[in-house]
């Protein structure tokens, strides 16, 4: 079956090998990895027939994958990041650079070779890097704007690494080559920004107008491996084209469809590309130099890393970004199998050295996930031992807070609650530490901290402790639980209301101190049902009867009301079991012509007439004089049998 033989082992393989990080709660790219050193032709038993040409398909998964970050990618949202990217990457390349050569002139190499290492590991993996985040849960934050920015401009870089690397021995040799590759690089730019911006989403107007959701997906495959592919053609990177193609798109109507039918494709050849890069490593060959490549992995991680941290530091970024960038970028990327190759074949690498590079930058990737994982304890670590950053703020309010409420957490549900809590005029700060929602909360005017709810120096910032109340609107449990404990041990009286996920969560939550916790799907779940027997017509004093007994079973079933939540608690039920009906009087209604005092309505029907609408106008709480006409609109408050006596005198 040849090649078809060799993609249902890989599938079957990283499905095991996914399985296997899944249950290890590891990211799965970790199991891919692994999985491709399993049938990689270096371990025996089931292999791969052909190792070269499920690179060239892994080739397509970077490709897509850039395509993807393309569709998700703005210019406008790497404006914050801008300055690092266009020179802090190129700071960035050349210090690693250099002290790359510094590290193999320590291994003993020779200094072409020690050159080759420097321009090997200055590059750090896109693929990785990006799956790490995503996996996390941390694309939108300030890091990973950081991150992306960085990348983008190393995956530039590859092209004059290609051209100038060789051209060691001959500089002069290669500056016209450099020249000329850079010129291109700029005209395709030009002709992507100015004309793909209206030819590309002019086609997928068109398509999209067939309504065939099969040509609409192959347009855009199409689109993100054919500008690749038109790249690759005139000399620059395959994946760079695919990336520009995804970005060009992205500024289209378009670009959200596109982005969630390519994501099915992106993760298949995803997984080609890691566990071809399982594949390259011979595991006989770790065992016997282990010390020699765990060293050269240790001095270029530690050394890259601290290139990269100190970096954005420089460049103004505090917090937890320096660090975060440190952890998250120190791997060797995936475009040094590329020019490792390019290196060896050329006789710039020896077969050992050669070696040495694939399997210091599979285990680098190997670590990324783990290492990148502790961003936020050494922060927090950092934070508790170290005088901390400055916290950034938007939209204080000139008089300070005072009697304020805390909302941990500024995504949607906090949003709505801010929404409320402007319009009724109470004061609130919300603390959150992903960077778009930041800007969200910033255009929507509301005041916001940028940081970790967790920490004693955000929640000073906070003004925590002349506070009336916290509001922890976090879905995950881990970051709700610190940020409670932190609270409840400095303000033990201070009320807390959380949102958790099951009974569990919730009785954890409540012995931790937590006032009032909150099951989202079980409102969700009441309030879908509440309407649909609405619908049905049951009368809500009977529809409240059971929603309140459904919460009273899974809020509070070992657990004492306090008299100010009982005292709540009564005056929203005495308010449900009110109804407020509109009814129309017409023509020959007993009630047209007749005033409220005349018709003896409170004595007679037990309802209330609290309101009229007539010709767009209201009146509230109408006199006894006031006259019915025809058309009145009117607003009664009774139960359900006075409300059925009125309906039949309207």
């Amino acid at each position: 079956m040849g090649i078809a033989a060799d993609i249902i082992i890989i599938v079957l393989a990283a499905l095991g090998g996914g399985l296997l990080a899944h249950a290890l709660r590891q990211p799965l790219i970790l199991g891919y990895i692994l999985a491709g050193v399993l049938i990689g032709p270096f371990t025996g038993g089931v292999t791969v027939s052909d190792v070269h040409d499920i690179e060239k398909l892994a080739e397509i998964g970077v490709a897509l994958l850039l395509f993807a970050l393309g569709l998700e990618f703005s210019l406008k949202e790497l404006r914050p990041v801008r300055l690092i990217a266009l020179f802090g990457a190129p700071l960035q390349i050349l210090l690693t650079i250099g002290f790359g050569f510094l590290v193999g002139t320590y291994l003993g190499w020779t200094p072409v070779a020690s050159l080759w290492l420097g321009g090997l590991v200055s590059l750090s993996s896109t693929m990785v890097i990006l799956k790490t985040l995503m996996n996390q849960g941390m694309m939108g934050t300030l890091s990973s704007k950081v991150m992306v920015g960085i990348l983008i401009v190393q995956d530039l870089a590859v092209v004059p690494l290609m051209i100038l690397l060789p051209q060691v021995s001959d500089p002069k040799a290669g500056l016209p080559v450099l020249g000329v590759a850079l010129l291109k690089g700029v005209l395709f730019l030009a002709v992507m920004l100015f004309v793909g911006a209206r030819i590309l989403p002019w086609i997928l107007t068109r398509i999209a107008r067939w309504n065939s959701r099969e040509l609409f997906v192959l347009s855009i495959t199409a689109i993100g491996l054919g500008v690749g592919y038109a790249t690759y053609q005139i000399g620059l990177s395959f994946a760079l084209g695919a990336f520009v193609a995804g970005m060009v798109l992205s500024e289209s109507d378009y670009g959200h469809q596109a982005l969630s039918d390519i994501i099915p494709l992106r993760d298949l050849f995803s997984l080609l590309f890691f566990t071809s890069v399982g594949m390259l490593l011979d595991p006989a060959f770790l065992l016997d130099n282990w010390v020699g490549v765990l060293k050269l992995v240790l001095m270029i991680s530690l050394g890259k890393g601290l290139i990269l941290a100190i970096s954005t530091r420089c460049f103004g970024y505090g917090n937890v970004v320096p660090l975060a960038v440190g952890l998250g970028m120190f791997q060797i990327g995936e475009f040094s199998f590329v020019l490792g190759q390019v290196g060896f074949s050329g006789g710039f690498l020896s077969g050992e050295e050669h070696s040495f590079i694939l399997s210091a930058t599979i285990l680098s990737m190997l670590m990324t996930p783990l290492i990148s994982g502790l961003t936020v304890p050494l922060y927090r670590l950092k934070s508790r031992y170290s005088r901390a950053d400055a916290i950034a703020t938007v939209n204080l309010p000139p008089e300070g807070l005072h009697g304020h409420i805390v909302i941990a957490g500024g995504g949607r549900v906090g949003q709505h609650i801010a929404h409320l809590l402007t319009q009724v005029e109470v004061p609130f700060i919300i603390i959150e530490m992903n960077h778009n929602r930041l800007e969200e909360c910033k255009k929507l005017g509301f005041p916001a901290i940028y940081g970790d709810s967790s920490q004693e120096i955000v929640l000073e910032a906070a003004n925590l402790g002349v506070a009336q109340q916290v509001l922890i609107t976090l879905p995950n449990i881990i970051d709700t639980e610190a940020i409670v404990r932190q609270v409840h041990n400095r303000y033990p009286a201070l009320n807390m209301v959380v949102r958790a996920e099951g009974a569990e969560q919730m009785r954890a939550l409540y012995d931790d101190g937590v006032y009032m916790v909150i099951l989202p799907e079980l409102e969700a779940g009441l309030e879908i049902a509440r309407q649909a027997l609405l619908h049905l017509k049951l009368p809500i004093p009977v529809i409240q009867r059971y929603t309140d007994a459904l919460r009273r079973d899974h809020y509070h079933p070992d657990r004492e009301m306090g008299k100010d939540h009982l005292e709540i608690s009564l005056l929203k039920n005495a308010r449900d079991h009110l109804e407020l009906n509109w009814e129309r009087l017409g023509q020959d209604s007993l009630m047209v012509g007749q005033s409220i005092r005349a018709l003896d309505i409170r004595r007679t029907t037990g309802v209330s007439i609290v309101g009229v609408l007539r010709e767009g106008s209201f009146s509230p709480n109408p006199s006894a004089d006031f006259v019915f006409l025809a058309g009145d609109l009117i607003a009664v408050l009774g139960n359900s049998s006075q409300c059925v006596e009125i309906s039949a005198l309207a």
